[in-house]
């Protein structure tokens, strides 16, 4: 199957977008609390599928979380701490840019938890989740899967434009040649973490396009019939002429000599 064209995703993504806005009014209006985490390895697609979903909704509802490298005082606390304090309130929706489950992932890969840690991890997160669900949050979990061609691709597409090179940092270029350690990684996560209350998804990403409106579409059919007419909006005429701004032009600024 050939990749989508620009154009061709453009057409298919709007009336998705158009249907995630429906679904977010549905969220305000009833208080829903909808947490959506996004895993995958390195340039699977992990941001452009959560820019998808939020460009065209208010940011004051649907956040986005990517949290960087724990603090001091972070790495001392419980591990599901940090995140426990991103959670959505009353009619939010939450987009995780990766989750807890870097600890099963790149920290267990690259040798940032120890064996102990990652053992622990696997036996909490399925009952974090539980917690998670039982008290009324709507979870979902995707995994973006990319082959390695795919991935190497995308790395040189990074290295090679510079408005892309922040997103090829050096715990990329190290995990390049532990492939195979990911997916065994990861294998052993969805043995332990893929449970009847908090299951994963996997979907395929090595065409980012297809794979954006596949979450999409996902997400959606998984939500309620959640149609709630928005409210009217009466533009009554202004009394009087419409007042023209005021403002003074500015000179332009010499230039700087020291």
């Amino acid at each position: 199957m050939s990749k989508l064209k620009r154009r061709e995703y453009a057409d298919l993504l709007k009336p998705l977008q158009q249907e995630l806005e429906v679904a977010a009014r549905w969220a305000e209006h009833t208080g829903a609390r909808i947490l959506v985490l996004f895993e995958g390895r390195d340039a699977a697609g992990k941001g452009g599928a959560i820019h998808a979903i939020a460009e065209r909704l208010n940011p004051r509802q649907c956040r986005v979380v990517a949290l960087a490298r724990p603090t001091a005082q972070e790495a001392g606390q419980w591990y599901f701490q940090r995140y426990a304090a991103h959670l959505p309130s009353a009619g939010e929706i939450v987009l995780f840019d990766r989750s807890w489950y870097n600890r099963a992932g790149v920290e267990q890969v690259m040798g940032f938890a120890a064996e102990e840690e990652v053992d622990r991890f696997l036996r909490q997160a399925p009952e974090f989740e539980r917690l998670l669900v039982d008290d009324g949050i709507a979870l979902f979990k995707y995994w973006l899967a990319c082959d390695q061609d795919e991935q190497e691709e995308r790395f040189a597409e990074r290295r090679d434009d510079p408005l892309k090179r922040w997103k090829l940092s050096p715990v990329d270029l190290a995990a390049r040649e532990k492939y195979e350690a990911y997916t065994k990684a990861r294998e052993a996560m969805l043995a332990a973490t893929h449970t009847a209350h908090a299951p994963w998804t996997i979907v395929d990403f090595n065409d980012q396009k297809r794979g954006r409106l596949t979450v999409i579409r996902d997400l959606l059919d998984r939500l309620p019939d959640c149609d709630v007419p928005p409210e009217s909006v009466d533009l009554k005429p202004l009394k009087g002429k419409p007042h023209k701004e005021r403002y003074r032009l500015l000179k332009p600024i010499k230039d700087y000599e020291g």
